[in-house]
């Protein structure tokens, strides 16, 4: 384990401590002459000490804060070998619609699930896929959530790449999930196999039963689909909406036709913890080997900040005694 200071000219913020320092002598000095001159006996020393004490204890917890410094150490990467994740985002042009100016797009709100989601299988690998009328894998199956993120952050946004079929009013096909399947993007020995698309579900209808056919092959793939979708969203040109745009109203019995022949689950954005909760279940649990090590980060900042209210408290306590 290894202590780093990110900014350790910060410390030099305990210095400001100087004044209120200098100030509480001067106030001291003053107050021993008065005394002196009624014949008053001098306070403790645990009374004239704790004041004392408790500036330079704010002093250093603010220098130390200021310093930003982050505690390392790494540890046994434990990873599920028979379990493997996929999330699947929408980046159709449907996915820049908001509830206004300034609300959130449908794709952030994707985004910040698929985060959420990612956050909640520290040990089981996930990758990372996009998709309007075909799907494209960013990232295969890792436990690495720094590279998931910067590849979330980084490699994907609508329209990135756009669909190739241009001249479709609708351009994202959830047809295109069989992709998933057939070309493999998981890995031979994972038995558990599970599908988390994000989506506002304004798509083709999936059609036929060769898709759910491919889906249901042993091991088999499970799939959750998270309904990200307002009736009230336009896409906005700023603060106009564009008039080519509505929502579509079937968009959740398209997403409850594609569960039903895929063998899957529809949950709205607002249920997120819930399909988590599903996912936690269709995935269970299974044997983790040891892969590697992880890099493990602990930053003492806020906990030292936080800190600094404990000597200020004594000395606010300390003002009327």
């Amino acid at each position: 384990m290894t202590l780093t200071l990110l900014t350790p000219l910060g410390a030099l913020v305990a210095l400001a401590a100087a004044l209120p320092l200098a100030a509480f002598l001067l106030v001291r000095r003053r107050g021993s002459e008065v005394r002196r001159s009624i014949r008053l006996p001098e306070p403790a020393g645990l009374a004239r000490l704790l004041p004392l004490a408790a500036l330079l204890v704010t002093a250093l917890l603010l220098g130390s804060a200021a310093a930003q410094p982050r505690l390392e150490w790494t540890s046994a990467r434990k990873v599920r070998s028979d379990a493997e994740a996929f999330v699947v985002l929408d980046t159709s042009r449907s996915m820049l619609a908001r509830s206004g100016p300034g609300s959130a797009i449908r794709y952030q709100r994707a985004s910040s699930a698929a985060l959420r989601f990612r956050t909640a299988f520290p040990n089981v690998p996930v990758g990372l896929a996009s998709f309007t009328d075909r799907v494209l894998p960013h990232l295969f199956p890792s436990v690495d959530d720094d590279v998931f993120v910067a590849t979330l952050r980084r490699s994907i946004g609508i329209d990135r790449p756009p669909p190739q079929g241009t001249f479709n009013s609708t351009a994202t096909r959830l047809a295109a999930l069989q992709t998933v399947v057939d070309r493999r993007f998981f890995t031979p020995s994972s038995r558990a196999r599970l599908v988390f698309v994000i989506t506002d579900g304004e798509s083709v209808p999936i059609s036929g039963a060769k898709i759910g056919a491919a889906f249901r092959r042993p091991p088999g793939v499970d799939t959750i689909f998270l309904h990200v979708w307002k009736a009230d969203e336009r896409v906005y040109n700023g603060a106009d909406p564009e008039p080519q745009y509505t929502p579509d109203p079937r968009s959740r019995s398209i997403l409850d036709a594609a569960a039903d022949t895929l063998g899957g689950y529809v949950y709205e954005e607002n249920q997120l913890g819930a399909a988590i909760a599903k996912a936690h279940s269709l995935l269970g649990s299974g044997t983790t080997v040891t892969r590697g090590e992880k890099r493990n980060q602990l930053g003492l900042a806020p906990y030292l900040a936080g800190a600094v209210f404990l000597p200020f408290a004594l000395l606010l306590w300390r003002r009327d005694r």
